[in-house]
C-alpha cells in the first residue's frame, strides 16, 4: 500500500492504481488517473460529517480557491480561513457550504461551475482600472 501524503491528507493510503519507480534521484511514485483519484476522494470528504483543516484545504484546492476567495464566498477573511485549515474548527455552516459547493461542482452543476470558475478568475487578475460614464441613462461603465 501506498501512503498517499502527497495529497495533504494524512489518512489516505493507495491498495493499487500507481507504479512505483527507481530514478536517478531515487524512488518515484506515479498514480494513474490522479483527477479520478482527487475527485473520489473529494466525494467521500464533502460526504463525511464534518472536515478537518486538512480536508477544507483539499477541497479548496480543488474548487481552485485562494483562501481569499473561499472567504468572500462564506463570508469570513482570508486570515480566518487560513486558521480553520491550520487548527480543524470550522464553523458548522461554512463547513456545509464548502462541502455542498464541491458536491455540485463535481456533478457539474454549471452555475456553481460558473461561479467558481469567476471566483478564480478574480484571483487571477489584478484589480483592473474601471472607467464610468455618464449617459441618458445615468452612469455606466464605459466601453
Amino acid at each position: 500500500m501506498y501512503h498517499y501524503t502527497e495529497s495533504g491528507l494524512q489518512n489516505i493510503w493507495l491498495a493499487n492504481g500507481y507504479a512505483k519507480r527507481t530514478t536517478a534521484q531515487g524512488e518515484a511514485v506515479a498514480i494513474h488517473a490522479l483527477d479520478t483519484l482527487h475527485n473520489a476522494i473529494g466525494r467521500i470528504l464533502a460526504t463525511r460529517p464534518k472536515l478537518t483543516g486538512a480536508g477544507l484545504r483539499f477541497l479548496r484546492q480543488e474548487l481552485g480557491l485562494s483562501q481569499k476567495r473561499l472567504g468572500d464566498t462564506v463570508g469570513a477573511s482570508e486570515e480566518t480561513v487560513s486558521l480553520w485549515e491550520r487548527r480543524g474548527r470550522i464553523p458548522k455552516s461554512a463547513d456545509r457550504i464548502v462541502r455542498a459547493i464541491y458536491l455540485e461542482h463535481l456533478d457539474g452543476n454549471v452555475h456553481v461551475t460558473q461561479m467558481i470558475q469567476r471566483l478564480i478568475e478574480l484571483d487571477e487578475k489584478p484589480d483592473e482600472k474601471l472607467v464610468f460614464a455618464e449617459t441618458d441613462q445615468g452612469w455606466r461603465m464605459a466601453a
